[in-house]
């Protein structure tokens, strides 16, 4: 599998090897080109290599040196794209994290099949509003940002009842370890089980776990990730939410969601794990 920002990093490794080979055509070393760009070496360097992305008017400089100016504006073009993928946390929660929540109803109600992997936490969609509140009290502190976490865990169990409503197929997959990783109290967490064997019951809910003693694995633990539909998929990192929507990179999370799901249990036994992650509670 791919990294949390693999889609993003290949576009900006796209638009930085597009600009190497401008370079190369053109004859000239990466010191010559920082000299006739007016900046230093070390900064060729960094864009070359996509460890720094270019801004449009470095591109355009890049294009001028390298005598390509044409192909400025479709580079500048591709290098927006690339860097639009990357959405920081922090900037969309500055105001606080409710309105985090309201942002994903349209993409939600959009959707006919959802398709959820998890190795850390209980997904979203799933979650209590004591869980959600521990979870997004949680971010915020660590990301620094107002702490907004009881308004925002009522919106994000508002926007989890879409799972009640018609039109929509569900198919979540939990790490074993997510049973027993306890965010908040007791009492919180011990609620928050008991509405998965609620939720897992549901006609157009799958609740697939892969059990800790799953011999041989064949897929390690994935970073957290969404499928909606085919068409989109987003993966959340502490920092960012990367959303990938080139075919093949989809493709490849669809088969390793296949993988994963191929090593879940379901239904009595599903149920089974969470009744003794219950009782080891107590």
């Amino acid at each position: 599998m791919t990294s949390p920002s693999s889609s993003a990093q290949a576009a900006r490794e796209r638009v930085a090897e597009r600009l190497r080979a401008l370079r190369a055509e053109a004859g000239i070393t990466g010191g010559e080109l920082a000299a006739r760009c007016g900046w230093t070496h070390s900064k060729s360097s960094r864009i070359e290599n996509a460890r720094t992305p270019p801004s449009p008017d470095d591109i355009r400089r890049w294009c001028a040196a390298c005598d390509a100016s044409g192909q400025a504006r479709d580079i500048v073009a591709e290098s927006l794209n690339a860097e639009s993928q990357y959405v920081e946390w922090r900037r969309r929660v500055r105001t606080g994290m409710r309105q985090l929540q309201d942002s994903y109803l349209s993409l939600y109600r959009s959707t006919g099949f959802f398709r959820v992997y998890s190795p850390t936490l209980v997904p979203g969609l799933l979650q209590t509003e004591g869980y959600a509140r521990a979870v997004l009290s949680a971010n915020a502190r660590v990301l620094e940002v107002p702490n907004d976490a009881d308004a925002a865990a009522r919106a994000r169990v508002d926007r989890s009842r879409i799972i009640h409503e018609r039109g929509h197929r569900f198919v979540f997959l939990v790490e074993e370890a997510v049973l027993r990783y306890q965010l908040g109290d007791h009492d919180g967490m011990a609620a928050q089980l008991g509405h998965l064997l609620t939720a897992g019951a549901l006609p157009a809910v799958s609740l697939g776990v892969i059990p800790d003693a799953t011999p041989a694995r064949t897929l390690w633990p994935q970073e957290i990730f969404h499928v909606y539909d085919d068409t989109l998929v987003s993966i959340e990192t502490l920092t960012a939410r990367v959303t990938v929507t080139q075919p093949s990179e989809i493709a490849l999370y669809l088969r390793a969601f296949e993988e994963l799901r191929s090593m879940a249990v379901y239904g009595a036994e599903a149920r089974a794990l969470v009744v003794r992650a219950i009782e080891a509670l107590r």
